[in-house]
């Protein structure tokens, strides 16, 4: 009796030469794109090195400890104070006109965007003429007319300024109520604790709510502790402030808005809006139909149908461009040296026109604006993560 043949074991697959694999050629590919473009930037740099030598060009930082030579409206800076000095109030410029203005854009964006979906036919076409009007305006454009046409035009000269007591209307700024003798960084400081209270109170009551059932009503008892920190911090100051007033062809007392600034601020706030609009009304139409036709069968009315159900749906799909706008609206205020405000490009510019080196300073300023940006942007990725769907 003859033994059944043995099935023969199949030869092992042949590895293919190291320059016919995949992988290999991959990470090589991008190894040599990396050297390349470092090659290219050393002889970039090396060529900058040579350049400025022969011409005599700084490339240090020592200009910093430079006079300015200039003075910065609405800022406690003398012209002889360091050009360093002048860079920090130029960046603090640039970062209040840009918190103050994605705060404006969002609100208005947002009520433009839900405007465009509503149902009356009135409040529907003004939002469309709005947002087709002010997004195919280019922004310098229409930062020129806020300033031109509305500022020094529509606003009263000082001699016939707008005096409402709390309020100064002018040409030359706009003067409202503000604290006396206390420092920014107390009320910044203030400002601070009051967020972590209202952040706190806000997980605390919706930790309640996932374990006993009630309305967590985080947002109302969040806003009561932020109001009562406020409360306290401004009775530990001292209730004193100052109202301001007409002395001459100067507003006095308060806090100034100067006219730069206001105008910059208006158009940024009206050009970033009108592309926040688009972004809502799209992330609107994105959430499911069904979303709320349930809504309606709760015989929840319309505002509760866009407020709890549909809008907070809609902005978790809306925060990554949303987070593109604010960028675009902190570059943006670059454009505000035009109008003599001084944010970060314009101390930048007078810098260099005062005799200091131009890539130094303009590399500064390029650091700062690239901090801004990347601090702008985890902010905005810490939100998406919070708020983003979680699949189970």
């Amino acid at each position: 009796m003859t033994a059944p043949p043995t099935a023969r074991a199949p030869a092992p697959e042949a590895k293919p030469p190291f320059y016919r694999n995949v992988k290999v050629l991959s990470w090589a590919f991008q190894v040599a794109v990396f050297f390349v473009v470092l090659a290219f930037l050393l002889w970039l740099w090396s060529n900058y090195l040579t350049n400025t030598a022969n011409s005599g060009i700084p490339t240090n930082f020592d200009f910093l400890s430079n006079p300015a030579s200039f003075a910065i409206p609405g800022a406690e800076f003398d012209s002889n104070e360091s050009v360093r000095n002048a860079y920090i109030i130029g960046l603090l410029n640039t970062i209040r006109i840009s918190i103050v203005g994605i705060i404006l854009a969002t609100i208005l964006g947002t009520l433009v965007g839900i405007g465009r979906l509503s149902q009356n036919w009135v409040v529907r076409k003004l939002s469309t003429v709005y947002v087709e009007a002010i997004r195919n305006t280019p922004l310098l454009v229409l930062m020129t007319f806020t300033f031109l046409g509305v500022v020094l035009q529509v606003l009263p000269a000082i001699d016939e300024a707008w005096d409402l007591g709390f309020l100064v209307v002018s040409n030359r700024g706009i003067g409202v109520p503000w604290y006396s003798e206390v420092s920014g960084l107390y009320l910044l400081a203030v400002l601070g604790l009051g967020l972590l209270g209202f952040w706190a109170v806000a997980r605390w009551r919706r930790s309640v709510a996932d374990r006993t059932g009630t309305p967590a009503r985080a947002g109302l008892y969040g806003f009561s502790v932020f109001v009562l920190i406020w409360a306290v911090g401004w009775l530990i100051a001292g209730p004193t402030f100052t109202l301001p007033e007409i002395d001459g062809r100067q507003i006095e007392g308060g806090i100034r808005v100067d006219p730069s600034y206001f105008a910059v601020l208006i158009a940024l706030v009206l050009y970033t809006a009108s592309q926040i609009a688009e972004i809502v009304r799209g992330s609107i139409l994105a959430v499911p139909k069904g979303q709320g036709e349930a809504a309606s069968a709760l015989a929840l009315s319309g505002f509760q149908r866009m407020s709890l159900i549909i809008l907070p749906q809609a902005m978790r799909i809306a925060i990554p461009p949303l987070g593109n706008q604010y960028l675009n609206l902190i570059k943006n205020s670059s454009l505000g040296a035009a109008f003599a405000y001084f944010e970060l490009t314009n101390v930048t510019q007078i810098t260099v026109g005062n005799g200091s080196p131009a890539v130094p300073a303009f590399f500064l300023a390029l650091v700062f604006y690239v901090a801004l940006s990347l601090i702008t942007s985890a902010v905005v990725n810490l939100a998406n993560s919070r708020f983003k769907l979680v699949e189970r």
